[in-house]
């Protein structure tokens, strides 16, 4: 990990989450506790061992605080399950990552598997910190709902960027990750970089600038295309679309384009004006 984001990563371990790309099979965790909910927008249920319960109910309330601004993006279309571990060796063997040591949640298209927050630093979480890890995760099962059904949510090849950008922009989580500035100065080390289309190895070994990446690029999709257009683009994918056709109707550019757009933007302190020019109207003759 580079020493520049060194001590803002150990300060934000516990709030570290992944979502799942990839169909698996998790195995059957000994959960023998349940805490249903039932909200306007969607159904829950918690699992739990009956030690974890004051964990389970601080999972419900930050479930609770979480709806307001989910609800941006749209509404479960189906129950969501959320699995409290009671360890992070527990919560490893159930979503099969492994030496992933900042991981505190995994979400699915249906499912979410958090670390009890009791467990997750000697003092445990503070509520704010439970909320807003849980705001992320389900932020990605929404948009995986949104996106396709149970059958197709894991081949619409949404990358990286985007899965999480989407899930740290929800939750503002900006001011754990790195900075436009630190991108920037990578893409001056690293001319031949590109953080956003092949986040490789990063993703394990400094996790902080792969979630500043992918926050700042879904940020940037944001400011200059408009939340309307990001739904409009999962309704694409739930149409039948995979990822790129469904950018390229709702955005109206490829994303290879679009991403070289915010490469640019980067490269060249764009940012430094304070804002993002929104996109300039289409000539109508």
């Amino acid at each position: 990990m580079r020493i520049m984001a060194l001590g803002r990563a150990l300060g934000v371990l516990v709030l570290l989450s992944g979502c799942a790309s990839t169909r698996f099979s998790a195995p059957g965790a000994a959960l023998e506790a349940s805490l249903p909910m039932e909200t306007p927008a969607g159904q829950f249920r918690i699992d739990y061992d009956s030690k974890d319960a004051q964990d389970a109910t601080r999972v419900r309330q930050a479930v609770t605080e979480a709806l307001p601004r989910l609800e941006r993006w749209g509404t479960l279309r189906e129950p969501v399950t959320i699995k409290v571990m009671p360890d992070h060796a527990s919560l490893e063997a159930a979503v099969r990552q492994h030496g992933y040591s900042w991981l505190r949640a995994w979400s699915r298209y249906d499912e979410v598997f958090v670390q009890a927050p009791s467990s997750w630093a000697p003092a445990g979480a503070t509520q704010p910190q439970i909320n807003e890890l849980l705001l992320h995760e389900l932020t990605h099962s929404v948009m995986y709902q949104q996106a396709s059904d149970r059958r197709g949510w894991s081949r619409k090849r949404i990358p990286l960027w985007f899965r999480e950008g989407m899930a740290s922009f929800t939750a503002e989580q900006a001011y754990r990750w790195v900075s436009l500035e630190e991108l920037a100065r990578h893409y001056e080390r690293s001319p031949t970089s590109d953080p956003v289309r092949s986040p490789g190895d990063l993703y394990r070994d400094d996790s902080n600038f792969i979630y500043g990446v992918a926050h700042h690029t879904f940020a940037f999709l944001v400011k200059r295309y408009g939340e309307e257009s990001v739904r409009g683009l999962l309704s694409e994918m739930k149409g039948g679309k995979e990822f790129p056709q469904a950018f390229e109707s709702a955005i109206g550019l490829p994303p290879d384009a679009f991403v070289r757009d915010f490469t640019r933007y980067v490269r060249w302190r764009g940012f430094s004006g304070g804002r993002v020019q929104p996109r300039a109207p289409t000539p109508t003759n």
